[in-house]
Parts: C-alpha cells; sequence; structure tokens
C-alpha cells in the first residue's frame, strides 16, 4: 500500500485552468537506486498511468535492481533525468565522462552491476574496461531501453519532466538541458500556455503545488521518502510510498 495522505489541494490560481490530464495518472519522483522503496508501490494502480520522472539510478545502492524493474512494468511510462544521460556519456566516452558520472552517484551504479575496481582517478583505460562491463551487465535490450527514454510527456493540460522547462517555450520546443538539467526561470516565472509542469530532480522537504508547477521530488535516496502524486482531473494528491 502506498504511505499515508499528507497534502491533498485543489487551488489554481486565476489565469490557470485547473490541471486536467486525458486520464488518472500517478507520477513518481526521483528513485535514486533505492529499489527497497520501490517494491512497496502497488503493482496495480487501476485507471490510472504510471510515469517516472528519471532518475532511477545512482547514489542508492539498488540501480540495477531498479532499472530493470521499472523496464519491465507493463504500460508505465519512463522519462529520462540527468543521472541517466550521465550514465549514457559515460558509455560514449568513459575518459571523458567517467569522473563527473562516479562522483555524482556513478559508483553506486557500477557496483549494482557488480563492476568493481574502479575510482573516479581510475586511468582511461580503466574507465573503458568499467564501461564494457557495465554494458555487458546491461544487456543491449535495457541500453537500448535506457536511451530512446523520453524527455517528457504530456497529457491534456499537463507535462511532465524530469528537471523543468524554459516558461517561454512550448514543451516540444524544450531544450534538453532544461528538461534535464532544470531552468532558470522555472517555478519564477509563469508559463502563459496554460500547461503545468510536473517534475523532480529538485529535493524538497515536501511535495508541493503552486500554479502551473507540481513539485515531488522528496530525495528518497536519503531521506526514504519516494513521492507519488496522483493527478484526476482538477485534482492533484500525494502520498509517499
Amino acid at each position: 500500500m502506498l504511505g499515508k495522505w499528507f497534502k491533498r489541494s485543489k487551488k489554481t490560481a486565476a489565469h490557470f485552468d485547473p490541471i486536467c490530464p486525458d486520464e488518472p495518472f500517478v507520477a513518481i519522483g526521483d528513485i535514486h537506486g533505492r529499489f527497497d522503496i520501490l517494491q512497496r508501490l502497488p503493482v496495480d494502480q487501476p485507471g490510472s498511468q504510471l510515469v517516472f520522472l528519471g532518475d532511477l539510478i545512482d547514489r542508492g545502492e539498488q540501480s540495477a535492481d531498479v532499472l530493470k524493474a521499472v523496464f519491465a512494468a507493463s504500460g508505465a511510462i519512463c522519462l529520462m533525468g540527468n543521472h541517466e544521460e550521465m550514465m549514457l556519456d559515460f558509455i560514449a566516452n568513459p575518459a571523458d565522462r567517467g569522473a563527473r558520472w562516479l562522483r555524482f552517484g556513478g559508483l553506486q551504479t557500477l557496483a549494482s552491476f557488480e563492476v568493481s575496481g574502479i575510482s573516479q582517478t581510475s586511468p582511461g583505460a580503466e574507465l573503458e574496461r568499467a564501461r564494457d562491463e557495465l554494458v555487458d551487465a546491461m544487456g543491449q535490450d535495457l541500453l537500448d531501453w535506457v536511451t530512446n527514454l523520453p524527455k517528457f510527456w504530456t497529457s491534456g493540460n499537463v507535462a511532465f519532466v524530469h528537471a523543468g522547462a524554459d516558461p517561454t517555450l512550448p514543451i516540444n520546443a524544450q531544450d534538453k538541458n532544461a528538461l534535464l538539467w532544470g531552468h532558470q526561470d522555472f517555478g519564477n516565472v509563469d508559463r502563459t500556455d496554460g500547461t503545468w509542469i510536473v517534475h523532480g530532480h529538485t529535493i524538497i522537504d515536501a511535495p508541493e503545488m503552486k500554479p502551473g508547477v507540481i513539485s515531488i521530488d522528496t530525495g528518497a535516496y536519503a531521506t526514504g521518502n519516494l513521492t507519488a502524486a496522483t493527478i484526476v482531473p482538477g485534482d492533484v494528491s500525494f502520498k509517499y510510498i
């Protein structure tokens, strides 16, 4: 069962239409390798589309298990997060991109795939060896799935993204860096197209809803609080898993 209710809101600003997805959604915040928490999510979500907001991996110790579970989740939508992008950058160019990824949680992901003997200061040849072992451990199907994760998803007047969006641009015209890493005006400048943005990436003490923005990254890897936001026409409610 999902954890206890702790916030419920139907308030919107006058210039924002009420939130109205085409179908009910349950959005899941950044998991970061906490498979132990993910296992609490009910398998059956009747009538609701499940969408993961990215950052399945890194920092937590069970990234491999999380990736495999979400990959196998029939019908679930999963977005790419900046940590998935860093892993793919490492796979493409371990010598130049490896140290950064390892510094931000890649070491835990490698360990979860039983790739060891590597550190942030490892030379290029060792990083390439680790890359090859990671690719072998993941398998082509899982690697292809991660590579092709979408960077946003829309339903009605709701857009699901990992980190944020440039408020001056439509969602389908966003730069990938804004979607994966955030934008300086996101949350500070109101959108004018009436689109609600549901996002993770930025850790907050508790999920929150303000006009046009729903934020649900509650730092699960450190706090143990993974947020699920149930979004239906006219209503948003939050639970900890």
